[in-house]
């Protein structure tokens, strides 16, 4: 599970350099497909036979979904130092809008079809 960690730490770093620092908007769903299916390889390549399809699917989708959220607050935090003063459910649906739901539902739908 650490690979999947730590490919899940990479994929929000990515998100919130590209999102925040770059401003790429469309991207980021890219970025988020790719978090699921790597995330999704990590546990089948870390964890092999020792976790059934449909339990490896669900940590899959969990680490993923910690990976996309914790990116989000990440981008919420960068405008916050660039002197943002909205919340951050404010902030990411002013700024991004529906882009962020779709991040999720791709990122976890990567995740489950690929973990499976």
């Amino acid at each position: 599970m650490a690979l999947a960690v730590l490919v899940a730490a990479i994929g929000a770093a990515t998100i919130v350099v590209l999102g925040g620092i770059l401003t790429v908007t469309a991207g980021l769903v890219v970025v988020a497909a790719g978090i699921g299916w790597g995330v999704a390889l990590a546990l089948r390549f870390g964890a092999g036979s020792h976790l059934a399809g449909a339990r490896r699917a669900a940590i899959a989708v969990a680490i993923t979904l910690v990976s996309v959220v914790v990116a989000q607050l990440g981008l919420w935090q960068y405008a916050q130092l660039e002197g943002g003063v909205l919340g951050p459910l404010d902030y990411l649906w002013e700024v991004f809008g529906l882009l962020v739901p779709i991040e999720i539902l791709v990122a976890v739908g990567f995740a489950w079809i690929v973990a499976r």
